[in-house]
């Protein structure tokens, strides 16, 4: 039981690792980039009440491919996330990862769809895979932050939250996770 422990620690420390030190691949156009920059400047410096509408504005340039079809495979596989088939949505997804690597999108809503089926190591694998094209993803950090809490990692999903809050830090819901996993943790210290 330690080996495995210890093993799933070294797996999670190498994929928070490769992660945080690797840099922005995606293929963004100039202009979107520097659109994304403004707007995690903005969020750095965010009123609470702020927080949803720049995260909102983030959420929408990444959700831009630059291609009507490859929108379209995103759509249809977020449409079927919200019918409750994440099955079909992996078809869609995984299309959308086929024609657009670079694109971070597809492989985020394919965790989401994977997670869905309860396939956690692809799930991962996707959120890393988002990270690596964007290390700023807040969507696939806090993916990868419940999916630690759920495997019995709380220390490593604090961490996770913790690199969020340093990115949005007036998020009322990320500073609400980070308290109740320190509480958690001081309980289990006494």
């Amino acid at each position: 039981m330690g080996i495995n422990k210890h093993l799933h620690k070294s797996i999670v420390a190498a994929l928070l690792l490769g992660v945080w030190i690797s840099s922005p691949l995606a293929a963004q156009s100039q202009a979107q980039s520097e659109r994304l920059d403004l707007l995690f400047e903005q969020l750095l410096n965010a009123e609470p009440d702020e927080v949803a509408r720049i995260e909102g504005q983030i959420i929408s340039e990444w959700g831009k491919s630059g291609s009507a079809a490859m929108d379209l495979l995103l759509r249809r596989g977020e449409d079927a996330l919200e019918a409750g088939t994440p099955e079909v949505a992996v078809e869609h997804f995984t299309a959308l990862v086929d024609h657009a690597p670079d694109f971070t999108e597809g492989y985020n809503g394919r965790a989401s769809a994977y997670y869905q089926l309860g396939l956690f190591g692809p799930a991962i694998d996707d959120l890393r895979q988002t990270l690596v094209l964007e290390p700023r993803h807040i969507g696939a950090m806090t993916g990868v932050a419940f999916m630690l809490e759920e495997l019995g990692r709380a220390d490593d999903a604090l961490e996770v939250w913790q690199a969020i809050a340093q990115i949005s830090p007036a998020d009322a819901e990320v500073k609400a996770m980070i308290e109740r996993l320190q509480v958690q943790q001081a309980g289990q210290a006494l």
